[in-house]
């Protein structure tokens, strides 16, 4: 019997999904004949609407039912009581479960020894089906159907190992199953062997066996499921029929179906073959579904022949398709294809040379219409990437046919267009991905040529054509790292450019870098034509792809235009003035490669080089700062300009200054730091100065502002300042600055301010304050860069703004106004407000500078007249710029050792301990000298401090002081031992201790100046100590107290009487304190004044002394008389100890 006939065909599964009874009437009867059955039961079945469309609708199926002699006994098997025949299946259900596991091993001995009368059939199951009745056909098809699902279930049984039986089954089967050939397990030999069926193998009964179980299916929903019917048909040959006449038959099942053989589905497995024919049947019935089939194999991961077989009934999805399978975003999609890619080469699977066909065929019709396609680039440009994609991902190896066609597809060549540029850099990066397009002589010979072509073609290789990178730059680009051997690089951008992770070993790029260094590209050719490449007009980082700028980086890091003796300076310059932000962030990189070239022309000393990069000129510098209106600053720069400076525009003049910056700071840094290794040569310097004149901390403070921006930039030049300016970096400065641009709320705005309606507003400070107070805020709203015009003008009356009769309102004012000036270029700012401090402009230029910029000596700063330190505010300004000075004084006399090395006999740098000291010495005495007058200022307000309003002032200038030495002493905690070693007014130390927080490590060297013997450091000693003990009552103060103490007492024992007393008149307060502080020494105390009052008491008496002869009469009454008074003054501190400690009441 011609079995293919009875396949359900397209339309009819359409006209069963839809109902379509006219279009299943004009159908032949052979092909309806499948869903004869469901048509049947309709046309029986009672309805259960009784509408006049239900009964022409069946009325239309009767229509084509009649005539039709097979249906008599379609009508026979709804017939059956399926009610019993239920009951009866479920009683032999349950006895083939229990005897299933037990009798697993007889029963297949059975079978094949000796073959028993099967369901009550006396003469076997083929002929016993025909000469049944109905009721027995269809429990005999049913019965059938559970023996195939029992032994599937007993063979799966057996392959998990679970039970001894199923064990001991698997390991009879074993053998039989290896004969089998094809590695297939014992599992899978037993399942092949138990799904043998006479009836369900042969199509002779294909076409009751599907009536039967389709009626079955519907009246006995209890025992049978389409689903489990699937898995068990799908064992015998004919099983894939079946199960489409029943889908066609109940066609809502489509779906689950499907999903269903796609789940359980392994390709590998022995029946993988018949549910992928089972699949493709199904797809064929009902091909509308191919797309969402395609899709379900996708996402169970699952039967991927079948996935591609469905994708080429769609040819031009099919590059899509691939694409987003390999180059999508799901890792686990993208490894699962690409197993099975590589595992389908070995085994030569015909899904997968299906579509290396179809793809051959596309490469061969684009390259053969070429000229005549409009979309050539973008369709060449997409194959490219996927064969890439299959190669590199996938592992496919090309056969000959592939790799022409693809050599022909690589060697186009396209128009000057963007898209044309695209799919020529693509097409170059296939070359170095793919070995094998260049494998034979022919090839090569095509490939080098076609490169030929593109250097000679301009479009290509000097102009964008719109794009953002040409070729010309990629082509040099990797050039270069072929010349270097930088097989990394040169794999990292042929993997950014292609837009996947592609492995490329080293030595399958033996023949291209052979091709690109010795043809192509000789490292001269490289160097003079990538001087000769524009620069990229509006550089950001925004811009993609390879750029002349990574060309020049590359070149220059491989010391390449110093061999040729090629100048690039000239290009760097042009890069720098076309620079926008956001910053690129090879161009921080470019400037320090550019640096080391510079300083260092060869640091490993394997090539010879003569030529020698020049650096920046100072015109060429101040050409970029040019526009900047912060340089009036600078008293020194220069106006002169060029023509060919001229010509050169700054695109964005914040971006090219910081890049200019960072130059000049990684220049003087490094120059510094290899001055050993110039072995005397001369190296150009930038002078003090020129450098002065630059707004170095403006810059860094628009660069924080715009950080985002220039990322890559901010850091190090923060870095190289903070290590070579560090008055530029100061904490105090960057919070205030943070404090200033935060709190203002305002808007910067540009409405500049006459400078006469200020000028008046200062002169009228004490009249008008309320003009100052509007001018003021006028001001702060105003950039810092607007703002500075205003500078000499506002500090020229710096001294009358904060005159005592000014409105403290204006002062905070004006105060802001200064921190905002301070932020701009704070070094000359600094002069000019000590100028006006100073009231003395002629005296104070005429002080030599110092340090990298204009600064004066930390020791000028406070050569202020004394008035300056009683004004709060004049003070804060004052010590901003001693910190400033004091910092860059460190800075500078660092430099100035590095700078003057000791050599010698041999070259080397000779370290001298003697410099260092002294170095080290000068800073401790500029840093104490700056502390001690400081507390004179305050020992000469205490002094003059008479009424209220002093007394206030005094407060706050304590405060301002005691916050400098506090951070001095922090900063330097030996500072404070050498300050309190030189000792300063003892009027001071409540004071000190009082306003400065870290007064406390005092306490751990104090006691080392008590064994100083001079009496007036002991005495400072002592009331320093008595101080902080009363501040800080730690354990540790105990201990100091208690030893001061007794140096009180060894000391009074061994003075003269008239030592004895000046001693003891200055430590009696300092011991009252010790007790007040630490009530257990009271007794010590008290033993040291009785004792010392008993000796003064006897030497007064006698009328001598310890050290001296018999006094005269008149000595005598004197000494007894000097003696009486500091009895008396013992007994004066007999009753503060008493009244201050012995009776407080905390104590008891």
């Amino acid at each position: 019997m011609p079995v293919r006939t009875y396949d359900v065909t397209e339309r009819v599964f359409t006209a069963m999904q839809t109902l379509d009874i006219t279009s299943l009437a004009g159908y032949p009867e052979h092909e309806i004949r499948p869903v004869l059955p469901s048509l049947v039961r309709m046309s029986l079945l009672s309805p259960l609407d009784n509408t006049e469309g239900s009964m022409e609708s069946r009325k239309q199926i009767l229509a084509v039912l009649i005539g039709i002699e097979v249906v008599n006994s379609i009508v026979s098997y709804l017939q059956v009581n399926y009610h019993e025949l239920e009951n009866d299946l479920k009683k032999e259900l349950q006895t083939r479960q229990k005897n299933s596991a037990a009798n697993f091993m007889d029963a297949q001995q059975q079978q094949q020894q000796q073959p028993q009368p099967e369901y009550g059939l006396q003469s076997g199951i083929a002929l016993g089906f025909e000469r049944a009745d109905v009721a027995r056909k269809v429990r005999v098809v049913l019965s059938e159907i559970f023996n195939l699902q029992q032994q599937l279930t007993n063979a799966n049984a057996g392959g998990s190992g679970s039970g001894s039986e199923s064990k001991a089954a698997t390991a009879t089967t074993n053998n039989a199953g290896s004969s089998s050939g094809g590695g297939s397990s014992p599992t899978t030999a037993t399942l092949l062997q138990a799904t043998h069926s006479e009836m369900l193998d042969d199509g002779i009964y294909l076409e009751e066996v599907v009536d039967i179980l389709c009626i079955a299916l519907a009246e006995l929903p209890s025992l049978l499921n389409i689903l489990e019917l699937t898995d068990a048909l799908v064992q015998v040959p004919n099983g894939y029929r079946i199960v489409c006449a029943l889908v066609a038959n109940f066609p809502d099942c489509y779906r689950d179906v499907v999903s269903h053989v796609i789940a359980n589905c392994d390709e590998e497995a022995a029946d993988g073959k018949q549910r992928l024919l089972l699949l493709m049947s199904l797809s064929e019935m009902n091909p509308s579904q191919a797309l969402a089939n395609r899709s379900m194999c996708v996402e169970m991961l699952k039967v991927p022949s079948f996935m591609l077989k469905l994708a080429l009934k769609h040819p031009d999805d099919l590059i899509a398709f691939l694409t987003g399978l390999l180059l999508g975003n799901d890792q686990n999609l993208r490894s699962w294809f690409a197993l099975y890619i590589r595992t389908s080469q070995k085994r030569k699977g015909d899904a997968l040379n299906l579509v290396r066909v179809e793809l051959l065929q596309k490469i061969v019709r684009i390259t053969s219409k070429a000229a005549e396609l409009k979309d050539f680039n973008l369709q060449g440009a997409v194959l490219l990437r996927l064969y890439c994609a299959l190669r590199g991902i996938g592992g496919l190896k090309f056969n000959d046919d592939e790799i022409t066609a693809l050599s022909q597809l690589v060697t186009s060549c396209p128009k000057a267009t963007p898209s044309g540029v695209r799919f020529v850099t693509l097409a170059l990066c296939m070359l170095i991905a793919c070995p094998s397009l260049v494998s034979t002589i022919q090839l090569e010979n095509k490939a080098v040529e076609w490169l030929q072509w593109l250097i000679r073609e301009d479009a290509f290789f000097c102009k964008r054509s719109g794009s953002s990178s040409s070729l010309g730059e990629m082509l040099l680009l990797l050039a270069i790292h072929f010349h270097s051997n930088q097989i990394t690089a040169i794999s990292e951008m042929v993997c950014s450019t292609l837009a996947m992770k592609i492995p490329i070993r080293p030595n399958s790029t033996n023949r291209i870098k052979q091709l690109f260094t010795q043809d192509l590209f000789t490292e001269q050719v490289v160097a003079l034509h990538a001087v000769r490449v524009p620069v990229t007009p509006q550089l950001n980082g925004t811009i993609p792809g390879y750029l002349p700028v990574h060309c020049i980086h590359q070149l220059l890091k491989s010391r390449t235009f110093l061999k040729h003796k090629v100048p690039i300076k000239s290009w760097i310059f042009k890069q720098i003035c076309s620079s926008v932000r956001p910053v690129h962030p090879v161009m921080p990189a470019l400037v320090e490669v550019f640096v080391n070239t510079l300083i260092i022309p060869n640091p490993t000393g394997k090539i010879s080089i003569d030529h020698m990069h020049r650096p920046f000129t100072e015109l060429e510098i101040l050409h970029v700062f040019r526009t900047s209106p912060l340089t009036f600053f600078a008293e020194e720069l220069q106006s002169e300009s060029s023509d060919e400076l001229a010509q050169v525009e700054v695109s964005c003049p914040l971006t090219s200054q910081l890049l200019m910056i960072y130059y000049l700071m990684l220049y003087e840094d490094t120059r510094l730091m290899n001055l050993s290794a110039l072995g005397g040569r001369k190296q150009k310097e930038y002078t003090n100065n020129f450098l002065s004149g630059l707004p170095l901390k403006y810059l860094v403070q628009k660069a924080h502002q715009y950080h985002s921006d220039y990322l890559s930039l901010f850091h190090p030049l923060l870095r190289l300042i903070i290590s070579n300016y560090p008055h530029l970096s100061m904490v105090d400065d960057w919070l205030e600055e943070h404090y200033l641009g935060g709190s203002s709320s305002l808007q910067h705005v540009n409405h500049e301010l006459k400078l006469e309606l200020l000028e008046r507003a200062l002169n009228m400070l004490k009249a008008k304050p309320q003009l100052a107070i509007r001018i003021f805020k006028r001001l702060l709203q105003l950039p810092p860069e607007s703002l500075a015009q205003y500078a000499p003008k506002l500090v020229e009356h710096l001294p009358h703004v904060f005159a005592k009769d000014v409105p403290r309102y204006v002062k905070d004012l004006y105060n802001d106004l200064w921190l905002r000036l301070n932020a701009v270029l704070p070094t000359t700012f600094w002069l000019m407000s000590l100028r006006a401090i100073t009231r003395s402009a002629d005296s104070m230029s005429n002080r030599r500078s110092f340090g990298n910029e204009s600064l004066l000596e930390p020791m000028d700063v406070l050569a202020c007249p004394r008035q300056v330190f009683c004004s709060p505010y004049m003070l804060v300004i004052l010590l901003r710029i001693l910190k400033g000075s004091l910092a860059a004084s460190k800075t500078y006399l660092n430099v100035h050792m590095q700078q003057k090395q000791v050599l010698d006999k041999n070259g080397l740098v000779q370290t001298d301990a003697d410099r260092e000291e002294l170095k080290t010495t000068l800073i401790a005495s500029q840093e104490s000298a700056a502390v001690h007058i400081l507390l004179e200022v305050l020992e000469h307000m205490d002094s003059k401090a008479s009424s209220r309003v002093a007394l206030l002032e005094l407060r706050e200038i304590q405060g301002i002081i005691g916050s400098y030495v506090h951070q001095a002493f922090i900063t330097e905690p030996s500072l404070a031992k050498l300050v309190h070693f030189q000792t300063y007014p003892k009027s001071v130390i409540p004071m000190i201790v009082a306003s400065v927080p870290s007064m406390h490590i005092c306490i751990d060297f104090v006691h080392e100046f008590l064994n100083v013997t001079e009496m007036d450091k002991q005495i400072f000693t002592i009331e320093l100590t008595s101080h902080l003990v009363l501040n800080y009552s730690i354990p540790r103060s105990l201990g100091v107290s208690k030893f001061c103490l007794n140096v009180i007492q060894t000391t009074l024992s061994l003075l003269t009487s008239s030592a004895k007393c000046k001693f003891l008149r200055h430590v009696l307060p300092s011991m009252v304190r010790f007790v007040e502080t630490f009530p257990i020494l009271a007794e010590d105390c008290v033993n040291i004044l009785m004792n010392t009052g008993r000796s003064l008491h006897s030497q007064s008496s006698l009328g001598v002394t310890t050290m001296q002869m018999p006094l005269t009469e008149s000595a005598k009454l004197c000494s007894y008389r000097d003696a009486q008074l500091h009895i008396n003054m013992i007994e004066d501190a007999f009753k503060v100890l008493v009244e201050a400690v012995m009776q407080k009441a905390e104590l008891y």
